[in-house]
This record gives C-alpha cells, sequence and structure tokens, in this order.
C-alpha cells in the first residue's frame, strides 16, 4: 500500500502596510486592499497628514507606525514619495520586507527637494502621466484632492544608511513619471539592486490591482 504524505497548513500571510505617495490618501489602497485579503494576507492603508505644513518626514513616520497598530509581522510597500518614509519605519514595525513600488530612493541627508536634480528625473508631473491607465470608474470614486505639502521634502533623508532589511522594487511597466529604465537606474545606483516590472503605471495599484496583489503575496510568501 502507498501512501501520501497530507499536505501541510497554508504559510501564515503578513500584514501589509500600505504607504501611499504624494497626497497621502490611503484611498489610493483601496483596490488593492481587498485582494491582498482575498488571498489571505491582512492590509492596513496608511493615510498620511499630506496637506499639513508643520508635518515632516518625522510625522509620517509616526503616521505608519500609528496606522500599523499591534502589526508583529509586517511587509512595507512604498508607493512614490513612499520612499522617503517607509524605510524610516522598518526597525520600528520590524518588517520581515520593503517592498518600494515605483518608488523614491533617497540618499543619506539628501532631502526630498533635492532628489529630483539628483536622480535626473525631469519629467513633469501630469494628469496624462498619472492616470492614462487607471479607469475612468475608479477616478469617478475618488475623493477630492489634497494639496501635498512641501514640508517633508525639505527634511534631509535621516537615515545614515538603507535600513537592514530585504527590499525589492517594483517598476510600473508603463510608468511614464517615473519609468522602468530610470528606476533601474537609481536602484542600481543607491541600493545595488535590480528592479522587476510588474503591470501597470505609476499608479499601478489602481489600475492593477489584482496582478500586484499576487505578486506581493508571492514576495511575502
Amino acid at each position: 500500500m502507498s501512501s501520501r504524505a497530507l499536505p501541510g497548513p497554508p504559510p501564515v500571510l503578513p500584514t501589509f502596510v500600505l504607504v501611499p505617495g504624494a497626497g497621502g490618501s490611503a484611498w489610493y489602497w483601496h483596490r488593492l486592499v481587498p485582494e491582498l485579503r482575498s488571498r489571505g494576507a491582512e492590509a492596513v492603508a496608511v493615510d498620511l497628514p499630506a496637506d499639513d505644513d508643520t508635518a515632516g518626514l518625522a510625522a509620517y513616520a509616526d503616521a505608519v507606525v500609528a496606522a500599523a497598530g499591534d502589526a508583529r509581522d509586517v511587509v512595507l510597500v512604498a508607493q512614490s514619495m513612499g520612499g522617503l518614509t517607509a524605510p524610516l519605519v522598518c526597525d520600528r514595525l520590524r518588517a520581515r520586507l520593503l517592498v518600494l513600488l515605483n518608488a523614491m530612493v533617497p540618499l543619506p541627508g539628501e532631502t526630498g527637494g533635492d532628489w529630483w536634480a539628483a536622480t535626473g528625473q525631469d519629467v513633469p508631473a501630469s494628469d496624462e502621466v498619472f492616470l492614462h491607465d487607471v479607469p475612468a470608474e475608479v477616478l469617478a470614486t475618488a475623493p477630492p484632492q489634497r494639496d501635498q505639502s512641501g514640508r517633508p521634502f525639505a527634511d534631509p533623508w535621516p537615515l545614515a544608511a538603507w535600513p537592514d532589511v530585504p527590499t525589492v522594487v517594483l517598476a510600473g511597466r508603463d510608468d511614464r513619471f517615473f519609468p522602468p529604465d530610470f528606476q533601474r537606474r537609481v536602484a542600481a545606483d543607491r541600493l545595488g539592486l535590480e528592479v522587476e516590472e510588474v503591470p501597470g503605471g505609476h499608479l499601478a495599484a489602481l489600475s492593477r490591482p489584482a496582478e500586484l496583489a499576487e505578486r506581493l503575496v508571492a514576495l511575502a510568501g
């Protein structure tokens, strides 16, 4: 008689703590959160004090930690400007993984304002650049956009080095604001990392949430 081993329990997935970019709205993640939960993970979409002219990077980091609550097994996902904030909380949340999604990669002491010239990013922001692949029916549900304060861009990035946590760089294949070739150069120069392309543009969590969820869960597993 032959026997087969019974399958083991499914892997326990982490809590994804989702840090938005400019504008700071948790709404940006509203299509991704249910996709992650349907795959057995928990997800927390962070809302940042983007329109508060007194809030710098320290306040943004505090907001991420407060949103994460008592989560103890964390994967941080940082979108665009969120790349300035998420690395600051890796130690505080004991993150197992940091995922940069079309994200800024700062250097110690560099301000967010200086980052643009230092990296050679010269694509002007526009709705066409940001929203070209986001379905119209999704945009119709968007809350009023908050103006992003310039305050956090004035803070020198405070860490002495990149946090000692595994880091993955994901680039939207159709990103027009931070094109994949640009992201490859920045990731190689500043982190010594390669870039993996995923479907979607700069706002991939709005345009291709299912595909993004699949990749995040695979990375976490």
